[in-house]
């Protein structure tokens, strides 16, 4: 097959000094941080649904991507091309992941028979080129969000044939991800919520939610999938509210339908955003709860109440979330994926390895300060002091459950008052952080 991008070299790490633009500057895979590669840390990983199918339209115009190799069809053979495009770009750009969609990566059929065999059709070639590149798959999904049949939802619709549909789909999802050997699958609830309480059943709604992810469960054991299995929180948009509004929100469902040891969190930083947290925000709650498995790494504009799904280049931010992933003992199955589009001005091939490069620059250098940082202990050592009154004495035995209301009423009578609190320091902390950046 011609090159896609004949102009285009593999991609190569050459310091921070470097002034070429299609390099790296800090993602060298094989560099060891704490023990441990980079490529190992970060497990990059490109999706499919933004980097090779999105047209870069919005909602006052259509696409203006450039893509050379689009023949102006739907058809099987041109997703098949699509895919050696794909990996094309990926064996350039060096990442060692990447995840899809179902009708991402092969067209919808007029009935579910045709979207299978124009699934298996896309996924030949998917596995040959995972055999010729070495590129794996990070996780698998179905989009159960865009055609007219899921306009009330897919697992939480009153449609029960939607909800049987949408089983259909997932299952037939799942053996095409055991098959390329995908290390995970995610479910996101595109439109598993509600625009309105007069018309919507809640309490229903997330019992067949729970209950279509139990049945996930019980099949992924039916064929031997071990891939870890992940939920993606979103609070709004296309829904008024969804099920999965944030990392607490999830964990509560989890927990409550008895799925919280078969899945795991997938975070994202624009997710976040719209929820109204820091992706550092979701990240902690996520990690203290031992949920936390894979992150979509974007971001948002913070003028602009939607999700853009920006390329990630604020160090801060990349800081944040590579000292919460170290924090909770990294990646195991997840890894740092890219779902993030160039911008609609910017349409050209080239664009798309620019993007991925400065994205995989940012985590590659947040990496770097957030292990510098553990590694000198500073800010550990604030935490430590700030809940000292908790290592021992009172604060150790309420911790134990060894004193009650009555005991402490006691204690605090004979007292009189508490003692006296110590600062916060958090501009000193702020400061602190900012000496590593």
């Amino acid at each position: 097959m011609k090159a896609a991008f004949p102009e285009i070299e593999t991609i190569r790490f050459e310091g921070p000094e470097s002034k070429n633009p299609l390099a790296f500057r800090h993602y060298h895979a094989d560099e060891k941080v704490g023990g441990k590669t980079m490529r190992d840390h970060l497990r990059f990983s490109v999706v499919y649904w933004h980097t090779f199918r999105n047209p870069l339209a919005d909602p006052f115009g259509p696409g203006t991507a450039v893509r050379p190799w689009e023949d102006g069809t739907d058809s099987v053979e041109n997703a098949q091309n699509r895919a050696r495009v794909a990996f094309e770009f990926m064996q350039k750009l060096g990442n060692p992941y990447y995840a899809f969609h179902d009708r991402d990566v092969a067209p919808e059929g007029a009935n579910l028979a045709e979207s299978n065999r124009n699934l298996d059709a896309v996924v030949k070639v998917l596995k040959e080129e995972q055999q010729r590149t070495g590129i794996k798959l990070l996780w698998g999904t179905a989009n159960l969000f865009s055609n007219r049949r899921y306009m009330h939802g897919a697992a939480t619709s009153p449609n029960c044939e939607a909800f049987a549909f949408a089983a259909a789909q997932v299952k037939k999802a799942l053996d095409v991800t055991k098959e390329l050997g995908g290390q995970g699958y995610t479910f996101w609830g595109g439109r598993e919520g509600y625009q309105n309480l007069w018309n919507t059943n809640m309490k229903r709604e997330l019992e067949h939610l729970a209950k279509f992810l139990h049945m996930a469960v019980d099949y992924a054991k039916e064929i031997g999938f071990t891939g870890q299995f992940y939920i993606e929180p979103k609070p709004k948009e296309p829904t008024k509210h969804q099920y999965d509004a944030d990392a607490a929100a999830c964990c509560n469902f989890l927990r409550e339908y008895g799925l919280i040891d078969h899945l795991k969190l997938n975070l994202e930083t624009n997710h976040a955003t719209l929820a109204g947290h820091t992706m550092h925000h979701e990240m902690e709650v996520a990690g203290s709860s031992g949920v936390l498995g894979s992150i979509d790494a974007n971001t948002g504009d913070m003028l602009l109440g939607w999700d853009t799904d920006q390329f990630p280049t604020d160090i801060y931010l990349t800081t944040q979330c590579m000292y919460s992933l170290l924090k909770y003992g990294g990646f195991k199955t997840g890894g740092v994926n890219f779902d993030a589009k160039v911008r609609r001005e910017s349409f050209e091939p080239v664009d798309l390895f620019h993007a991925h490069i400065g994205g995989m620059d940012a985590f590659a250098h947040g990496l770097k300060i957030a292990h510098a940082m553990m590694a000198d202990g500073k800010l550990e050592g604030l935490l430590k002091e700030r809940y000292a009154s908790w290592d021992s004495g009172l604060g150790k035995e309420i911790e134990s459950g060894k004193q009650s209301f009555k005991s402490l009423e006691k204690i605090m009578l004979e007292k009189g008052d508490a003692a006296p609190n110590r600062s916060g320091r958090q501009e000193m902390i702020e400061n602190l952080i900012n000496t590593y950046l």
